[in-house]
């Protein structure tokens, strides 16, 4: 369901200052964004969960790690804002009587990056910010009733996850499904023995893909935490290369990752060997959603040749690695 800025009108109410504000739909991905202008020139960033995705336990618990990297670090995330009653997670009922989950964010400056643009310093960026986030979980006590989802093998590769089935998405035919289907059960040996050990597993963004980003001058801020879950560390590159893949600057970008990482958080053999084996779980993620989320526009820009793509990307990593060692 697409929401118009009068379905969220009763949403402004709560939060102070926000009545009579202009809303304008700016993002709609697996949530719905809009930005909220005032009358005194503010601006606010106002997010509308999809319904049935996050349960309020786990959008609580995104929010809390967000003020969590906020007294701990100096990353640059977004900062939620607290409604009329003291609570960053609101709910409010649309004119037609469905309920939603809704946060306030402050506005950020900047804009998304573009394949063009000069990613070699970005990424560089991500993976200081990758190991950031990496360093701060591995140290940070969790509330006690915290929970988010958690992305593996099941929750990607099987029929039933969160994102969708990858085998009814579109391109997935006759000819393509058997190497599918080996990288399936690849992926699920691969990952298998690399191991849950909590020095490459634990809490990570897992969405740290270009449209996430928004670049102002010199500083990158991260931004859309919804997917956040328990994965391995090393999935926050693959996240980072979502739908450009098969692009060719991609070896290059993923030595400055390594390199920034590094100097912040240690990565051994087994950890930089897994990043390939990521990449395709990614891919097979974003296949997925790309099949159960057709209504979007991002999902309509990438479907054309994706399945393909990842059959060449499969192809390569079957026979050794993605890109030359």
């Amino acid at each position: 369901m697409t929401l118009t800025s009068l379905d969220i009108e009763p949403a402004l109410l709560l939060w102070p200052d926000l009545s009579g504000a202009s809303a304008q739909l700016v993002n709609h991905s697996e949530n719905q964004t809009f930005r909220i202008d005032t009358n005194d020139n503010r601006c606010f960033m106002l997010r509308i969960h999809r319904t049935g995705y996050q349960s309020v336990a786990s959008i609580q618990s995104e929010l809390n790690w967000l003020s969590a990297l906020q007294r701990d670090t100096a990353l640059p995330v977004p900062e939620p804002i607290a409604g009329h009653d003291g609570e960053l997670l609101q709910s409010f009922d649309a004119p037609d009587g469905t309920r939603h989950q809704a946060v306030l964010f402050q506005y950020i400056a900047g804009r998304e990056p573009t394949p063009e643009s000069n990613l070699g310093d970005l990424f560089g960026t991500l993976g200081t910010y990758a190991a950031t986030l990496h360093q701060h979980v591995t140290n940070w006590q969790r509330p006690a009733d915290f929970v988010r989802q958690s992305w593996q093998a099941a929750t990607i590769l099987d029929t039933d996850g969160p994102w969708g089935d990858w085998r009814m998405a579109p391109g997935v035919n006759a000819r393509n499904r058997p190497i599918l289907d080996r990288l399936d059960s690849t992926l699920w040996m691969r990952l298998a023995e690399y191991g849950l050990d909590q020095n490459r597993y634990g809490l990570i963004h897992a969405d740290m893909r270009l449209g996430n980003l928004l670049v102002d001058g010199d500083q990158v801020s991260l931004i859309d935490f919804d997917d956040c879950g328990f994965c391995w560390f090393t999935y926050d590159f693959a996240a980072a290369i979502s739908f450009h893949e098969t692009n060719p600057a991609i070896p290059a970008l993923k030595a400055a990752w390594i390199e920034s990482y590094q100097a912040v958080r240690p990565l051994d053999e087994q950890d930089i060997k897994s990043i390939d084996s990521m990449v395709m779980l990614r891919r097979m993620a974003m296949l997925a959603w790309i099949g159960s989320h057709a209504e979007t526009k991002l999902a309509q820009l990438h479907a054309p040749g994706f399945a393909d793509g990842t059959v060449d990307l499969a192809e390569r990593y079957l026979r050794g690695a993605i890109w030359p060692v």
